[in-house]
């Protein structure tokens, strides 16, 4: 991964960005804890491995891995709220770990599974004093306010208990309180984990106007595709701490190892042995079937299938990104490399 450039387009910039761990392991009952304690042992464990990027004014990019991957880390030392062990980055010119006013100003963080609203308060408590905190007039405010009743239909929930509202009126909640400042940089991590599609769509439409509106950069990370398929054209891959993808969303399904899903309905039942002899087996259901096959090598699957199988229906489609981005995960997984300290 080249160096990234010194463009001043570039909001946040990521320079073989690490994060290391040190661990402490203890072998189970008095005994392990006895060890432990006479001569402990610990193990370094990298979370994010020198991982570098750049992301431009006004883009909207979704940040996408599996469980422990990194992109929790990554966000949160692109907030500040963590040192990096090594490497640089920067947000809006400047340096994240120093926490600077004028920083804190440009940037927000939204986690589906934190609250920074007053459990015990109204929701518009918690909206006034952000507003003292990050200095916003009255005026800004009631034109923010507006603004966002607009998106979001507010009106008769700021003035409920926090602990009385639905998960997804919280959630339409954080973030205003969150945006309340209006960030030109906002790292959204799950923003609608646990929502209903409805709610979820919502939410959407709110980034979605909200980064229109401010030209605001948005990092996404979500385990819901929709929300990155609907809101990103660029994606990065994060997996083992290692960036293993950056490009667009449509390079996954269009390269050189880009498959398609064949689906059949057959007249007569097979065995899933016979079957995996045309594609990776995905599905076999009764009578129902889907295979991946490299695209280049549809035309021949298929006429193969059609062959030797009695065939009542078959269709050729992308497979959805859920499955290429699970497949270009496995490809490239590699076992982590850990240091045992004694």
């Amino acid at each position: 991964m080249p160096t990234p450039s010194s463009d001043p387009s570039v909001t946040v910039r990521a320079d073989h960005l690490r994060k290391a761990y040190t661990v402490t392991e203890k072998e189970p009952g008095f005994l392990g804890s006895l060890r432990a304690f006479v001569r402990p042992k610990t193990r370094t464990v990298e979370a994010v491995k020198g991982i570098s990027f750049e992301l431009t004014g006004g883009e909207m990019v979704g940040f996408l891995g599996p469980n422990g991957a990194g992109k929790t880390t990554t966000l949160k030392m692109l907030s500040g709220l963590l040192h990096p062990t090594s490497g640089t980055a920067t947000v809006q010119g400047h340096t994240p770990q120093k926490r600077e006013t004028a920083f804190l100003k440009q940037i927000t963080l939204v986690m589906g599974q934190k609250q920074q609203l007053i459990w015990d308060l109204p929701a518009q408590d918690s909206f006034l004093v952000n507003q003292a905190i990050y200095e916003i007039s009255d005026t800004e405010y009631r034109a923010t306010m507006r603004e966002f009743d607009e998106v979001l239909d507010l009106s008769g929930i700021l003035s409920k208990q926090v602990r009385k509202l639905s998960l997804g009126e919280r959630m339409k909640c954080e973030l205003a309180a969150a945006l309340l400042h209006r960030p030109k940089v906002l790292f959204l991590d799950e923003p609608t984990i646990g929502l209903d599609v409805n709610m979820q769509e919502r939410i959407r439409e709110f980034v979605r106007e909200y980064n229109a509106r401010f030209n605001a950069t948005v990092m996404l990370t979500s385990h819901y595709m929709a929300d990155v398929t609907a809101l990103c054209q660029r994606i990065l891959v994060i997996d083992g701490g290692e960036l293993v993808f950056d490009g667009d969303l449509s390079a996954l399904t269009s390269g050189p190892d880009a498959r398609k899903t064949v689906k059949l309905q057959l007249s007569q039942p097979t065995t899933a042995a016979r079957l995996s002899e045309y594609g990776e087996l995905i599905r076999l259901d009764g009578l129902d079937v889907e295979l991946t096959v490299p695209r280049s090598e549809v035309s021949a699957r298929a006429a193969a299938l059609l062959t030797h199988f009695e065939v009542a229906d078959l269709t050729v489609e992308d497979p959805p990104i859920e499955q290429v981005i699970g497949q270009l995960f496995r490809s490239e997984r590699k076992p982590e490399p850990v240091e045992a300290l004694a």
